[in-house]
């Protein structure tokens, strides 16, 4: 016989230390793993893995996936961790590449072998979009609450400045007048339509839950998924578990968002730039939101306003970066979605900073009535009130419209305004003008002209200040 046929014996190499090591037999190159962690990033979503996985244990403990005695002493423990939290006692330890192994070495640390079955039936690719979806549930309703500060501060200024008259642009140049009250609205619907936004988010794709999608395939334990659902607020359940776990729309329809209260932001900032400039001298930013100069001592820079206005680009560069991280990815998930909360969690910092100082810097901004009243006079603002009495005779508007820019050329060779012309002279230039252009032309006039529905007209900016005011200021009524 032949010599005996050794076998050799399964290889005990020692664990890597990873809760995935199983298939591993080396450690993972330092420089790997500083690479790719993401704690010192997804570490604010602690609280919302602690809050996910109390839901999970519950679920798994009534389904008797796991004994209630163990979802109990599990969920009492992950209550300490959210305690220690709280207190600032949490201290992330080398080996901990993210959130979620955080909580489940701190787990196993206060109660053992126990903590490794609050695992069972999920994966860290629906965790991660849980925690994800309940963090931004919660920021949803910070900006909401922010972006009604800025309202209220808008409509308090409004309030303050009922029947002041400012030229209103096109093209940056003078187009026709407007109440002062009408400008500082017409920013505010713009931040109404950014709250909207964020409630929509909230009834919409934050309140779908993903746990329950597994890693990407389900689970085969029999998890109730409603229930999960119920115990954690949300009105749904993903239907797809593939989709589920690769999707992050949710968080570029929040990345579009805050874009827009970016775009929001500058408009605005713009135009406090531009009106407290020398040349329009329109208002002045109060010294606490502005800054001097270094060499220059006369200078008084709208600083915060301008940095208000930069900013935007933070939130434009976020968007496009995680659009352009998902525009290739198969499904489902891959590790190029941890890069979703960098993007995130940085635009909404920009935002949620802008709403804290916006709204005082709005309650502060001195406005100048004799310097917008100036203003008014110069670029032939009532043209068209002009025009349109002519219309009123019959006239095409057309005719009607050459008449009076033949009448602006007249009076800005003679450096006469409109208000100035004889009814004598407005015959020459078209006979159906009748006294009644005289007044029609006049600034107060060629606003309380208006009748259509959203305009600068005194009743219509009145009845909108009330809407606002209910709206903004339930039960109370703002102070002029």
């Amino acid at each position: 016989m032949g010599a005996k046929r050794r076998t050799k014996k399964p290889s005990r190499t020692k664990s890597t230390g990873k809760a995935w090591a199983g298939r591993f037999t080396a450690k993972a190159d330092p420089r790997a793993e500083a690479y790719a962690a993401s704690l010192d990033l997804d570490i604010r979503l602690l609280p919302y893995d602690l809050v996910a996985s109390q839901a999970h244990v519950e679920m798994l403990g009534r389904r008797k996936i796991i004994s209630r005695a163990e979802a109990k002493k599990i969920q009492d423990s992950l209550k300490r961790i959210m305690r220690e939290w709280e207190r600032n006692k949490i201290s992330p330890r080398p080996g901990d590449e993210d959130v979620h192994m955080l909580v489940e070495r701190r787990l196993s640390e206060l109660i053992g072998p126990v903590a490794g079955k609050m695992h069972t039936a999920r994966s860290r690719n629906d965790q991660v979009v849980t925690d994800l979806k309940l963090y931004l549930q919660d920021e949803c309703r910070t900006l909401i609450d922010g972006l009604r500060a800025v309202q209220r501060s808008l409509v308090k200024q409004a309030e303050r400045h009922v029947g002041w008259l400012m030229p209103g642009y096109t093209h940056l140049q003078t187009a026709q007048p407007v109440w002062l009250s009408h400008w500082l609205l017409a920013h505010l619907k713009a931040f109404q339509r950014d709250e909207a936004r964020f409630e929509q988010l909230l009834t919409g794709a934050l309140d779908e839950l993903p746990l329950g999608a597994a890693a990407l395939a389900g689970t085969s334990h029999p998890i109730d998924r409603r229930a999960t659902a119920c115990l954690l607020g949300f009105s749904r359940i993903s239907e797809n578990s593939l989709d589920t776990v690769g999707d992050r729309d949710f968080c570029l329809e929040f990345l579009a968002a805050l874009a827009l209260c970016g775009v929001h932001f500058s408009r605005l900032a713009e135009e406090l730039v531009l009106f407290s400039s020398h040349e329009f001298g329109f208002l002045t930013c109060d010294q606490g939101f502005a800054t001097g100069s270094s060499i220059m001592p006369q200078k008084r820079n709208p600083d915060i306003a301008e940095l208000i206005r930069g900013r935007s680009g933070r939130l434009f560069g976020n968007l496009m970066a995680l659009l352009t991280v998902l525009k290739g990815l198969p499904l489902a998930y891959n590790r190029d979605l941890q890069e979703d909360k960098a993007a995130v969690f940085e635009a909404a910092d920009t935002v949620v900073h802008t709403l804290i100082v916006l709204p005082p810097l709005l309650d502060t901004l001195q406005f100048h009535r004799e310097r917008l009243e100036q203003a008014c006079q110069l670029g032939f603002p009532t043209a068209t009130e002009a025009a349109d009495h002519l219309a009123r005779q019959g006239v095409p508007f057309r005719e009607a419209h050459a008449a009076v820019g033949r009448a602006v050329t007249w009076a800005a060779g003679q450096k006469k305004g409109l208000e100035e012309i004889t009814l004598e002279k407005w015959r020459y230039f078209h006979p159906a003008f009748k006294p009644g252009v005289l007044a029609d032309v006049k600034l107060s006039q060629a606003v309380t002209s208006k009748k259509s529905w959203g305009s600068t007209a005194p009743n219509q900016v009145r009845a909108a200040l009330g809407r606002e005011r209910k709206r903004l200021f339930p039960g109370k009524r703002v102070n002029k």
